[in-house]
């Protein structure tokens, strides 16, 4: 099922999600249902609280990046494929790497676009879809989308990394999101 997602103004995006365990209610449909969302709303990454749900909980298909990109383009990733995975209660535990800028967007702040400097690197514990643990290591666009999911489960957003003048430029548009004047392609929810 396709769910809609939560737009900028809602506050469970400035929430510090909650664990969970193997017995949240109806867990391997909400991951299939993120799965259908993300692909609908032509994202590479859906946290939780993007469809209203505070959980530390987030889904990635980085490969999707990769498959558009020529060779030369993809040399300049090299040792980055692309990653289809699950993340549960999610711990960052390192960050590595020069730091570099790369355009983000977000689904929740629709047709808005801007250069992010993060850490090349990161290395993140987290469970998956089965309850599994892992700790791994991810790099360049991989770990960027994981890291900007991340942030979303830490109630933080892409525009937050700005400096406060380009967030200032940027306050119109995002107060438009917010109360719903912009057309999107995909289902989305906005406060009242």
């Amino acid at each position: 099922m396709i769910l809609p997602i939560v737009a900028y103004g809602a506050p469970v995006l400035r929430t510090v999600c909650k664990d969970i365990d193997p017995d949240y209610p109806g867990l391997s449909k909400l991951i299939e249902d993120m799965w259908e969302t993300m692909y609908e709303s032509n994202g590479v990454g859906l946290a939780a609280p993007q469809i209203n749900r505070p959980i530390r909980l987030f889904v990635v298909d980085s490969t999707q990046i990769f498959e558009g990109m020529d060779e030369k383009d993809k040399a300049e990733y090299e040792g980055d494929e692309g990653i289809k995975q699950v993340f549960i209660n999610a711990q960052v535990k390192e960050l590595s790497g020069d730091e570099w800028a790369y355009e983000e967007g977000c689904l929740s702040i629709p047709k808005l676009r801007a250069d992010v400097v993060r850490e090349e690197e990161v290395t993140i514990e987290y469970l998956d879809e089965n309850f599994q643990p892992h700790t791994k290591l991810f790099n360049g666009i991989t770990a960027r989308v994981i890291l900007h999911e991340y942030d979303h489960i830490e109630g933080k957003l892409f525009i937050d990394h700005l400096k406060p003048l380009k967030r200032k430029l940027l306050k119109g548009k995002l107060d438009d999101i917010s109360k719903g004047k912009i057309k999107v392609d995909y289902r989305m929810v906005f406060q009242k």
